[in-house]
């Protein structure tokens, strides 16, 4: 089967149900998208790692990351293989210690890890072709998803911060983010750190 390669492009509440997340994956040299449904720590797990934050205490992600390469393992690639009753599958493919392994994961979970490894992430044509769509620049913000292991729709990696933030001189915001970090609220701490980022140009 011909795989495909995608990227992460947005994530963000899901439109749907407030507690949980939409992840949009895009296919690289085209035009279609996957959405899918995650849960908040899950999505927590992969924003964390997206916008290179450093928790006080590694979280579970992290914590595999860290046992993977103790053990000389490496996470190679993700493949999104399945598409069963809506729910997607995915395979971790790791190398080490001369061989190759695949290691079946939730889809949220291995595209957190794919972040982490900073590797590919693919999924079949046939998957593609069954759950993929073409999102307008409007419907892009607000995608219709399935569950995290279902598809979903497109949200944007970058938030805007709010007004609050904008407001703050720098070195509350770096108050702000220390005392979100401490806190473990990495969705505040992404939004502070956009701001930065944003004065930082």
């Amino acid at each position: 089967m011909k795989k495909v390669e995608l990227d992460i492009m947005a994530l963000s509440h899901s439109a749907t149900n407030s507690n949980n997340y939409a992840v949009v994956l895009g296919e690289v040299d085209g035009s279609r998208k996957l959405p899918i449904v995650i849960g908040g720590f899950e999505a927590q797990a992969i924003a964390v790692a997206m916008e290179d934050m450093e928790p006080n205490r590694p979280l579970t992600h992290d914590l595999f990351m860290n046992a993977l390469k103790i053990f000389e393992v490496a996470v190679q690639e993700v493949v999104i293989n399945q598409l069963i009753d809506g729910i997607f599958h995915a395979l971790l493919i790791c190398e080490g210690n001369g061989g190759v392994y695949e290691i079946d994961s939730r889809t949220s979970d291995a595209i957190a890890m794919a972040v982490r490894f900073d590797c590919p992430i693919y999924t079949y044509e046939e998957i593609l072709a069954e759950a993929g769509i073409v999102m307008e620049d409007e419907e892009a913000s607000h995608p219709e998803p399935a569950d995290d292991d279902t598809s979903a729709k497109k949200p944007s990696r970058r938030r805007s911060a709010p007004k609050t933030f904008e407001t703050m001189s720098d070195d509350d915001l770096n108050k702000s983010l220390d005392a979100a970090l401490e806190k473990e609220d990495y969705e505040k701490a992404a939004k502070i750190r956009d701001e930065i980022n944003k004065r930082n140009g």
